[in-house]
């Protein structure tokens, strides 16, 4: 069945999940503060419409930076949408924001998916996210051949904000095996090793996660080319951090990695790869200017 759906923010990853749901053969239209990413979307056969196109979308999606852009997008959504009508939003934020979006939408008699995914843009690009869902069950289901465009592998977590609390838990461990790698890789260069031979021995070890060999292609090379930058990973951090804290859930070692994402921020390394960490700790250590 064909979909009439608005996408909003079409930035690095919301630009390939749009592009595959038109693929799919529904209608797709897209809008976005950015001139260059709504031709970038033209290109590729996505209509730019403005924020009216609400009105007439049975479906909209929105891939969004932060708190704030959640909460103005949410209540232009509820203000806007027949009763009836779904928002799927997938964006990285916190829960208290997720829940005021939920509590609009649920007066305005809008249908509220909470639709987080996990991987890269390249990942995004390959339709090969996991997407990880909370809300109304049976939303879930109707849109399932939806989420299917954008990965093969789908879980429905509950009826509130399941979703975003396990995308951050997601992150912390994302966030934590880069912490793990500066140390490590600091170590042993350190100690005399070679930084290729370090690369190929992690990545045939018990250590060789699907993150490891995935970052060991660039990384090997010293290519901190950005997937998801520093000034972004530190931000997820801020947001687990403030989860933990409402849960009463210590996380020790997420706040030291934050301080250390801190360090490569302050050292200029913002717009690097969040494995820039590497090189923050490489700092302390001597290694590198």
């Amino acid at each position: 069945m064909s979909e009439t759906i608005h996408f909003i923010g079409v930035g690095k990853m919301g630009l390939p999940m749009a592009t595959h749901l038109h693929a799919a053969g529904h209608t797709v239209t897209v809008s976005d503060p950015d001139a260059a990413r709504l031709q970038l979307a033209a290109a590729r056969g996505l209509k730019p419409a403005s924020p009216d196109a609400l009105a007439s979308a049975g479906v909209v999606m929105s891939s969004l930076p932060h708190d704030g852009a959640l909460r103005s997008v949410g209540a232009a959504v509820a203000a806007t949408l027949p009763r009836g009508a779904v928002y799927v939003d997938t964006s990285t934020v916190s829960q208290a924001a997720s829940a005021e979006v939920a509590q609009a939408c649920e007066a305005a008699g809008v249908h509220y998916l909470r639709a987080t995914v996990s991987g890269n843009n390249h990942m995004a690009e390959a339709a090969q996210l996991t997407v990880m869902a909370s809300g109304p069950m049976a939303v879930h289901e109707r849109l399932l051949p939806l989420l299917r465009c954008w990965g093969p592998n789908h879980f429905y977590l509950g009826s509130g904000e399941q979703a975003r609390l396990m995308k951050l838990v997601v992150n912390l461990l994302i966030a934590q095996t880069s912490a793990m790698l500066a140390e490590g890789l600091t170590l042993g260069q350190k100690g005399g090793l070679a930084w290729e031979d370090m690369w190929a021995v992690l990545g045939a070890s018990a250590v060789a996660s699907p993150i490891l060999k995935a970052k060991a292609v660039q990384l090997s090379k010293r290519d901190f080319s950005p997937t998801f930058t520093v000034t972004q990973m530190n931000k997820d951090l801020d947001l687990i951090l403030g989860e933990a804290a409402a849960c009463e859930a210590p996380v020790p070692q997420t706040a030291m990695t934050r301080q250390l994402m801190a360090a490569a921020q302050a050292q200029g390394d913002a717009g690097d790869d969040y494995a820039a960490i590497i090189k923050a700790v490489e700092r302390s250590a001597g290694l590198v200017p």
